[in-house]
């Protein structure tokens, strides 16, 4: 301990002995992890020597400001200012931050020591000026620094400036973008005898990656596409784009689902030179027969609802989506919709929409809620099933987009 006390500028001149002396008089204190030793604004009554253990030295402690300034540890001091300008207040807070020992010198116990080595005053001044130098060389820093700051501040504002002008011209762009993506989508869908169809879809951003489409073949079939590129935004929406007006395109040629997606892939997979891809599943409905045809790219399954109400995952093998590979596997099935029977067509944006503690909608809820619609309009059974997927989100942010389609076979 003698040897600590004799590194501390002000009691370096007193002899060994004194020190020794002090070793032995001075109060020891004991702090434990984040006890406080003084508070900021508190009237100074003793001087603090590090013995063992690490303090904060922190400002606005305790609040939303609070601030670090400094750590020290065994063999550093605190609090000379208050032995040396009696009544001045402590100018931050200190607080242990592990298991703490200190040694206390009080102001009489200062004024006793002064009275018997008053040599010790010309160590008061020798401390006195190296903290009024140390003073000036921090408020020239401090200036320099808040120079600085408002420098950087007016170039951030300007920045800021150019930001909000260039997200406004985005933002027109982006509602352009919108538009044109909304266009594609069909204005009316078709009115069949015997069927009706149903639609809805629910961007998670201004422009999405989804689309559908619902569209007359030939007088007795009708196509029903429904598609998910993977992310969001522009590039997915120009990349929608393009798939969509593909598979328009070559419905033209072949009603045969598998083959029409296989073209569609050749194409884009020529065309395309980034990574985007996407699922699709496309249909054909027979009029007649209510039979539906369908090629499956990844896409999800559809779900089915007979007219007992019985909901169903149509059975289904491994189908690739389209843009990755220019060989790709298919899921190709047919299946017979019954007078009062439903099939659900959805992306999975309505299964991974979570609630706010995080939880998946999830495909069990979309067969509960699918079970309700017995025999409901096709259009009723999707605005249905969104209303509830939005009831469960409880405004939570949405993470994908979500589209649904439905063909109701009408009862006899």
């Amino acid at each position: 301990m003698t040897n600590l006390l004799s590194q501390i500028p002000l009691l370096s001149d007193l002899p060994v002995e004194e020190l020794d002396y002090l070793v032995s008089t001075l109060k020891v204190v004991e702090l434990q992890p984040r006890e406080v030793l003084f508070r900021e604004g508190e009237a100074g009554e003793h001087f603090y020597v590090v013995a063992y253990g690490e303090l904060e030295i922190l400002r606005a402690a305790g609040t939303a400001d609070e601030l670090l300034l400094n750590v020290i540890s065994q063999g550093e001091y605190l609090g000379e200012m208050s032995l040396i300008m009696p009544g001045g207040q402590r100018t931050a807070t200190v607080r242990a931050r592990t298991p703490s020992t200190l040694l206390v010198m009080s102001r009489q116990e200062f004024d006793d020591l002064l009275k018997r080595f008053p040599l010790l005053a010309y160590s008061m001044v020798r401390v006195l000026s190296q903290r009024l130098d140390a003073t000036n060389t921090s408020t020239f820093r401090d200036l320099t620094e808040k120079n600085r700051q408002l420098q950087k501040a007016y170039d951030e504002l300007k920045a800021a400036q150019e930001q909000i002008i260039e997200k406004e011209r985005l933002e027109k762009e982006l509602s352009v973008a919108a538009d044109i993506q909304m266009s594609i989508l069909p204005d009316h869908l078709p009115e069949p005898a015997g069927f009706d169809f149903g639609a809805t879809i629910d961007p998670a951003r201004q422009v999405g990656g989804d689309f559908y489409d619902i569209f007359l073949l030939n007088e007795n079939q009708i196509a029903v596409v429904i598609g998910d590129v993977a992310d969001k935004g522009v590039p997915s929406a120009i990349f929608m784009a393009r798939t969509h007006a593909l598979i328009m395109a070559e419905s033209d040629s072949t009603t045969d689902p598998g083959k029409l997606l296989r073209v569609v892939n050749s194409h884009i997979t020529r065309l395309e030179k980034s990574t985007q891809f996407v699922t699709v599943l496309y249909g054909v409905l027979d009029l007649r027969t209510g039979d539906f045809t369908y090629a499956r790219a990844g896409h999800e399954p559809p779900l089915l609802l007979s007219p007992s109400g019985e909901v169903t995952r149509i059975p289904h093998a491994p189908g690739m989506a389209l843009g990755l590979w220019e060989d790709i596997a298919l899921d190709e099935k047919q299946i017979h919709l019954e007078p009062g029977s439903t099939l659900l067509l959805f992306t999975d944006g309505m299964t991974d929409c979570r609630d706010p503690l995080g939880e998946d909608f999830g495909l069990d809820r979309i067969k509960q809620n699918l079970a309700q619609m017995v025999g409901q309009p096709a259009q009723d059974v999707c605005d249905h099933m969104l209303s509830t997927l939005r009831s469960h989100q409880r405004g939570s942010p949405q993470d994908d987009d979500v589209t649904l389609a439905a063909i109701h076979m009408q009862p006899k």
